[in-house]
């Protein structure tokens, strides 16, 4: 659980640190001396918003498991967690931020969202973080929820209808009709924020989708995007780090193509010799999906969200893949970033470090993985390929046809293309309103997503040196000021949206 606070200073003062210091990181001239005061003030605003830890209790919610079938479970319910905070709330009329829970253990993204309570503090705002349906601790069924049919309802449709009656139930719990209701989210958490916002209007005010790939996820994006981008942030760093690569996965299927198992084994440190092409996909899935990794955790510091990642990870990668004394142990050593960072594996098992699904850019492990493989095959489309072209990456395809029939056989389900394009508006969004979409250029989910302003009130927001939603994480004084820029005028956006919600009351 994230520790109480123990803070020295008052929330107002932290305020008037963190806007005295935005002003002057935004404003600030560009001498000597201005540059170091606004270094100074950004550390001191950090500090102090440090000190401000929030103390969430974990809590349980009785919710409804069919919200749109009265006759298959009746009015049946399972437990829903979610954590909440009021440590900063200005009781009945300060705005409530609620995270719209994606796909894994709430606490993680709790634990790693840490604008969301700094933007609390000042605004004056409860906190609630909602766990997804059959991720974490919310199973609908228990053990038994991943069992067919059980696994049926997981849809994004029951998700939102879960935070839809969650925020409703808790507004009238804790007197709190009149506040205005912004959720965030980052990711595929994020998509269901702007889905929350076309959804649910007469619910929430508005949305901040941090890093949210609603266009790729939808089939309205390039096959080739995504791993064309994860290729271009190494190639950022050094056009050699592509090019060694490339090339080692070239030699690596030189190997493969000779059926020289042992070579395979013996270079990549596997604990079990190769034996068959299938194990050879495994291989270059459990590869290429390091650099996935390493690519979207881009983060100017060490984190451990999703594992252990260094600073500047794809800046270690590249320094190791160049480095290497051959192409093939530099490529093992390289991929040890994610994979062994705490240097204790002496050997890689092909099939526990990563498993193949519906998503080629991976699923994870456990249940959360299955609950993602599960939504990948429905609703959330993911035929992303590499190809050896425009990537670094040997060809990998995942076609329509492959997806249908994986899930088909895994899953029992046949996938509906398009269908979050028919739910939730594809790219029409011209008519949607209260919307904030931001994106890291070093993010290569970014350009699944929305770039570009649509209106006054669909707002684009461009972070050059951000990663995966870098701007929902906590303040760090090694952020970039990019960063620190976007999540200023995501505070004042929330706060005028605040404002307008409760001058309509």
């Amino acid at each position: 659980m994230i520790p109480g606070s123990m803070y020295g200073v008052s929330v107002r003062m932290a305020a008037h640190w963190l806007f005295l210091g935005f002003m002057l990181l935004i404003f600030g001239g560009k001498t000597e001396t201005s540059l170091s005061v606004k270094e100074k003030l950004k550390n001191e605003v950090i500090s102090s918003h440090r000190d401000l830890a929030p103390d969430f209790k974990e809590k349980y919610f009785k919710q409804v498991l069919d919200h749109f079938n009265y006759n298959s479970l009746g009015n049946g319910t399972y437990d829903q967690r979610y954590l909440i905070t009021d440590q900063y709330w200005k009781k009945g009329n300060g705005p409530i931020f609620f995270y719209t829970g994606n796909e894994g253990d709430i606490w993680e993204f709790a634990r790693n969202s840490g604008f969301i309570t700094e933007l609390a503090a000042v605004q004056g705002a409860l906190v609630i973080f909602a766990e997804h349906r059959y991720y974490g601790k919310s199973l609908p069924f228990g053990k038994d929820s991943f069992n067919i049919p059980e696994v049926g309802l997981l849809t994004v449709e029951q998700a939102l209808a879960d935070y839809a009656v969650l925020i409703t139930e808790l507004k009238k719990e804790l007197g709190a009709q009149k506040c205005p209701v912004i959720v965030f989210g980052g990711s595929y958490g994020g998509m269901l924020s702007v889905y929350m916002r076309i959804r649910y209007p007469n619910i929430v005010t508005g949305a901040l989708a941090a890093s949210a790939p609603i266009l790729s996820t939808a089939g309205l994006g390039d096959s080739r995007q995504f791993f064309r981008d994860v290729t271009s942030d190494f190639e950022r760093i050094d056009p050699a780090c592509r090019d060694a690569v490339q090339g080692a996965f070239q030699k690596l299927n030189t190997l493969a193509q000779q059926k020289d198992y042992r070579r395979i084994q013996s270079a990549f440190s596997l604990c079990k010799t190769p034996s068959t092409p299938k194990d050879i996909h495994q291989l270059n899935g459990l590869l290429r999906n390091a650099f996935t990794m390493m690519a979207m955790l881009d983060y100017p510091y060490s984190t451990h969200f999703m594992g252990s990642m260094p600073a500047f990870p794809v800046k270690v990668a590249c320094e190791t893949m160049l480095n290497g004394t051959d192409l093939m142990s530099a490529l093992r050593d390289t991929v040890g970033i994610v994979y062994n960072s705490t240097g204790q594996l002496t050997c890689y098992d092909l099939y526990s470090l990563y498993v193949e699904c519906a998503d080629p850019t991976g699923c994870g492990l456990g249940f959360d993985s299955y609950a993602w493989d599960y939504q990948a095959c429905t609703e959330i489309e993911m035929c992303y390929e590499s190809n050896n072209v425009t990537d670094m990456f040997l060809p990998m395809t995942f076609t329509e046809q492959q997806r249908e029939q994986y899930c088909s056989k895994r899953w029992g389900v046949v996938p509906r293309p398009g269908w979050l394009k028919t739910q939730f508006w594809g790219d029409d969004l011209s008519t949607a309103s209260n919307i904030i979409f931001s994106n890291g250029d070093l993010d290569p989910w970014a350009n699944g997503g929305i770039r570009k302003s649509l209106s006054p009130s669909l707002i684009a927001i461009d972070i050059p040196e951000g990663a995966h939603h870098l701007d929902l994480r906590e303040s760090n004084p090694n952020d970039p000021e990019s960063v620190i820029v976007a999540r200023k005028k995501e505070s004042e956006i929330i706060a005028q949206w605040v404002k307008a919600a409760m001058e309509s009351l």
